[in-house]
């Protein structure tokens, strides 16, 4: 008798647990605002920190972490929308939040080393022992951010932080790198960037990068920035000077050194991580081939800005309008903090979430699609 008290206890508990799971999802979901004709949903929880994403051939969403030091593979395999099969790729790697694929292969930055896990997506279900094709990155990750993405030219381009909030950095921190995978060379496309965790190439094979300002300025300074390279090997200015006007006491820029500046300021403090041209064909042609911003979201401010997905309208390489397309503050209270973002082969957009953990897929209502919505 007393046992089966306990086990219908036990059983009231536990839907009592998912009953009120599913209650706090949906109110996350209902302080999420979208743009008109938008809706969003969650694809995947339970990433832990969950960072930078990668798509397969096959539509395998691949998810890099920081401190949780796991790579994660998330199947759609029905078509659904939401994630039915998932997979642990690797675990207890060094800050593996920078990941890329490319020809069958998921590359992935862990300390040091970029590390190549081939044909992976034939190889979910199993463990592979991963290739060391690179080992010349420094060890210091903690606090130097990085990204990497494959360039039109089959490249490896990899951003490498800044480890500190303002300092004069010893290379390769403070550079974005391209590297020759097959020769180990390697080309300074970009120097004097601080903290960069978002970048693509336009329609136009211009590489694009969001660059983080430095803290302790006060809320509205310095502003964060949206650089384009032009110039192989080009000063972003990093730390001389902060977007525009901003110079940095502590330093004096070096007599001949030639800053480019961003081609658009960002509000102080709002936190670019992930930049992404739209390449799908969900959305209505006005976000096509558009950039899309993920804000991180500050911390270091007296009022929250930030925690959302902005469109940069696009003319001419020029920023003609600033659009909010997904915000997940409400008020003071963060919902979420986007991290990074990539076309789904459905056209929808994905969002990571490195505050709760998550992936939200952002759909277009009017396509004539039946969508879920949690």
């Amino acid at each position: 008798m007393i046992l089966a008290q306990k086990r219908t206890y036990f059983g009231l508990w536990l839907f009592a647990a998912y009953f009120l799971g599913l209650k706090a999802q949906a109110v996350d979901l209902s302080m999420i605002k979208v743009a008109n004709g938008f809706g969003i949903s969650l694809y995947a929880s339970n990433l832990g920190d969950a960072k930078q994403l990668a798509m397969g051939d096959k539509g395998t969403l691949f998810v890099g972490t920081g401190k949780s030091g796991i790579i994660h593979a998330l199947v759609d395999s029905n078509g659904s929308g939401r994630v039915n099969k998932r997979y642990v790729v690797a675990h207890g790697l060094n800050i593996p939040e920078a990941i890329a694929f490319y020809q069958g292969a998921l590359y992935v930055a862990s300390g040091k080393k970029i590390l190549r896990y081939r044909d992976i997506e034939n190889n979910l279900k199993r463990r592979i022992r991963p290739e060391e094709v690179y080992n010349k990155l420094p060890a210091e990750v903690i606090k130097s951010r990085r990204a990497m993405r494959f360039g039109p030219d089959g490249r490896l381009y990899i951003a490498v932080g800044a480890h500190c909030n303002v300092c004069e950095v010893k290379a390769p921190f403070g550079q974005l790198l391209a590297i020759n995978l097959e020769t180990g060379n390697s080309e300074v496309i970009a120097r004097g960037i601080r903290r960069v965790t978002g970048f693509d190439w336009s329609v136009d094979d211009k590489l694009w990068f969001a660059d983080l300002g430095r803290d302790w300025l006060g809320d509205n300074l310095p502003a964060d920035e949206l650089n384009r390279v032009d110039s192989i090997g080009a000063h972003y200015g990093f730390p001389y000077m902060h977007g525009k006007t901003v110079k940095e006491a502590a330093f004096t820029k070096p007599e001949g050194l030639v800053v480019t500046e961003p081609v658009y300021e960002l509000p102080a403090h709002v936190g670019p991580m992930g930049l992404h041209f739209y390449r799908g064909n969900q959305f209505p042609s006005q976000y096509q081939n558009q950039l899309f911003v993920a804000e991180n979201g500050s911390w270091n401010r007296s009022s929250k800005v930030g925690y959302q997905v902005m469109l940069l309208q696009l003319e001419a390489e020029r920023v003609v309008k600033r659009t909010t397309m997904v915000s997940f503050l409400d008020s003071e209270f963060p919902v979420a903090q986007p991290y990074s973002l990539i076309t789904a082969p459905d056209g929808a957009l994905f969002i990571s979430d490195d505050f709760k953990g998550r992936v939200y897929r952002l759909f277009y209502r009017d396509n004539n699609q039946v969508q879920d919505i949690l």
